[in-house]
């Protein structure tokens, strides 16, 4: 059964506790990755063999495949898969950057020049969920950023196969390239290059234990998006919400997985206790009923802060969620006063689930509090920034003796004198 809390009544400490997991796959990943780069397409073999039970013939999946798995797909779906990319492109088109230039004094240009990272490469789960929402999720902002070529990596079926609707997701989204390869060796594969998969220079999208440990430690060689923790919802309600919507709205980030983390903060104890009286109603009935059982009793909670809203969305504040629902009437009063959050779901009718597949904002999201300092993926995670700079010999000659002075300052005697060199009579 969920924890209720009294706000005021128990430490702080206890309220925001979060469960440290040690996954302890750091030596395992650290030896895929060895193997990949020295035995490149054959160790991929190995470990599809091993880890996934294919036995495969090529690791690209071709058009031939694709274009099987699009007709295999409900047309009713691949239409719904349209226009939740649709949704995101409009969404996502609204954060593309311009390059500038300033010529403002005379001899001097200055200016930033925005280019997209050339190679990015997409990591989808695979196995008994598939997500086809990550692939669109995951390759649009990029499409829209202008990179050259995405490269898919997801984890075959025992027969080799891809999951259908990851493909058509893929097809729809324009991903370029796919390959059967899961796990850490993917991410070390999209890293390090194999004569079958192209090196790439950024990895982007979610994944387990060891797949998050491999982005981790090939960070630098490329770049990652983020290291993402268990999912998280945080639902700020007050009483004049209908507590079966609530909770249903809990369990839909409770069955992600066992470590999920699902938190009410309500400005009402007799809702708190409606609330959680449905989750015992409604988990029973849910297929993933055994993981949502473990997420709600390890690791929900409802927080009270009896009769003020404003208190519930500082507790809101301080917990930083991944997922933040506004469960209150005009909830655009309170969005001013949102400081940490993720993605932030407006009023009654905006389920956390809309988010995931379908408005268009991103779903790949900071956890674990990072939402203090970070964001969510976009369009800006897959451009880079150069900046120029142009002065004309008599705009560096009118500074040239500022520079030198500044350099002195600071014990750096070839900085200055390349400043003054140039003005300097033989």
């Amino acid at each position: 059964m969920i924890k209720i809390y009294k706000y005021g009544e128990v430490a702080n400490s206890e309220i925001f506790a979060r469960e440290n997991i040690a996954s302890n796959v750091e030596g395992v990943v650290a030896e895929i990755i060895a193997d990949v780069i020295k035995n490149g397409d054959s160790a991929l073999f190995s470990y599809a063999l091993k880890f996934d039970k294919a036995k495969l013939d090529s690791l690209e999946v071709t058009q031939a495949e694709i274009d099987e798995a699009f007709c295999i797909v409900e047309p009713e779906f691949i239409e719904i898969l349209k226009e939740a990319a649709q949704n995101i492109r409009e969404f996502h088109s609204h954060q593309v950057r311009s390059s500038f230039v300033i010529n403002n004094k005379n001899g001097v240009v200055t200016g930033q020049k925005i280019m997209p990272v050339e190679k990015v490469g997409l990591y989808v789960p695979g196995g008994t969920a598939a997500y086809p929402s990550t692939v669109l999720m995951d390759s649009i902002p990029a499409k829209i950023a202008g990179c050259s070529e995405i490269v898919m990596v997801t984890p075959p079926s025992a027969d080799g196969k891809v999951n259908p609707v990851i493909l058509a997701a893929a097809k729809i989204a324009g991903v370029d390239r796919i390959f059967k390869v899961g796990g850490a060796q993917a991410v070390a594969a999209l890293a390090y290059g194999t004569k079958t998969i192209p090196a790439v220079d950024k990895i982007v999208g979610p994944g387990n234990a060891y797949v998050a440990e491999a982005k981790k430690q090939v960070f630098g060689k490329v770049s990652i998006d983020m290291i993402a923790g268990p999912s998280e919802i945080l639902v700020v309600a007050d009483s004049t919400c209908n507590p079966r919507f609530v909770a249903a709205d809990l369990l839909s980030q409770a069955e992600h997985d066992k470590m999920a983390s699902a938190v009410l903060v309500t400005d009402s104890q007799d809702f708190a206790l409606k609330v959680s009286d449905e989750l015992e109603m409604q988990i029973p009935l849910l297929p993933r009923a055994e993981i949502a059982r473990a997420s709600i009793d390890n690791n929900g909670k409802i927080i009270v802060a009896e009769n003020n809203l404003l208190l519930a969305i500082d507790i809101a504040n301080e917990i930083a969620p991944e997922h933040l629902e506004l469960c209150v009437d005009n909830p655009f009063d309170y969005l001013d006063k949102i400081k940490h959050a993720g993605s932030i779901f407006m009023g009654k009718n905006c389920p956390e689930a809309l988010g995931d597949y379908f408005a268009g904002p991103n779903h790949t999201l900071p956890t674990s509090g990072t939402a203090r300092f970070s964001s969510p993926l976009s369009v800006d995670d897959f451009v880079k920034k150069s900046q120029f700079t142009y002065y004309s010999a008599e705009a560096l000659e009118a500074v040239a003796d500022k520079i030198a002075y500044f350099a002195h300052k600071e014990g750096l005697d070839a900085h200055a004198k390349s400043a003054v060199v140039r003005f300097e009579k033989k």
